[in-house]
C-alpha cells in the first residue's frame, strides 16, 4: 500500500523505525518529514499529510509527535481527515473498520517501536466495514458536520 508519514522533532526517532519497517513490508512510504530532530512544529506535519490524503497521493497516514494529540487535533482539521490516536491494535483495526479513519496517530513518548509496528500493521490490514449499514450511515452524519461547519459557518449549533 502506498503511504504517507510524518513528524514533528519529538516523533522523528520512531518515525524512522516505523518507515523502515514498513517499507520491509512491501510498503510504499513517502516520508514528508521532519527529517532531524530540531525543534519543529507539529502542525506542518499534520497539514503536510492530510494535504497529500486530499490530492491522492496515498489512502492513508501516519503521523507522529511526543504525545500523538497535537497532530491529531491538527489533523483533523484538514476536511477528509480522520484521524485517531492509537496506542493498542484495537483502536487501530475497530478506527479503519467502524469509522473509516484514514490516519493513525502515534505518540512516540507513550510507546515504543514494537508496539508502534503492531498498531500500524492492524491499521494497515483493517478495511472499512461496508457489511453493516450502521458504520455507513454513521459516516455519513460525519461527512455531514464536517460539511455543515467548513465553509465557516460557526453560528449553528450555537444556543
Amino acid at each position: 500500500m502506498k503511504l504517507v508519514i510524518a513528524s514533528d522533532h519529538a516523533g522523528f526517532a520512531l518515525k524512522e523505525e516505523v518507515r523502515a519497517h514498513l517499507a520491509g513490508a512491501g510498503h510504499e512510504v513517502a516520508d514528508l518529514g521532519a527529517y532531524n530532530t530540531e525543534p519543529s512544529d507539529y502542525p506542518d506535519f499534520a497539514e503536510k499529510v492530510g494535504l497529500a490524503l486530499r490530492r491522492g497521493e496515498a489512502p492513508r497516514g501516519i503521523l507522529i509527535c511526543g504525545s500523538g494529540v497535537g497532530v491529531c487535533v491538527a489533523a483533523n482539521k484538514i476536511p477528509g481527515v480522520r484521524a485517531a490516536i492509537c496506542h493498542d491494535t484495537y483502536s487501530a483495526h475497530q478506527g479503519v473498520e467502524h469509522d473509516n479513519m484514514n490516519v493513525v496517530v502515534l505518540g512516540a513518548r507513550i510507546i515504543g517501536p514494537a508496539l508502534a509496528f503492531d498498531v500500524v500493521d492492524a491499521f494497515l490490514r483493517a478495511n472499512f466495514n461496508t457489511a453493516e449499514e450502521r458504520y455507513g450511515r454513521r459516516l455519513k452524519k460525519v461527512v455531514a458536520i464536517e460539511a455543515k461547519y467548513q465553509c465557516g459557518d460557526f453560528s449553528a449549533g450555537r444556543s
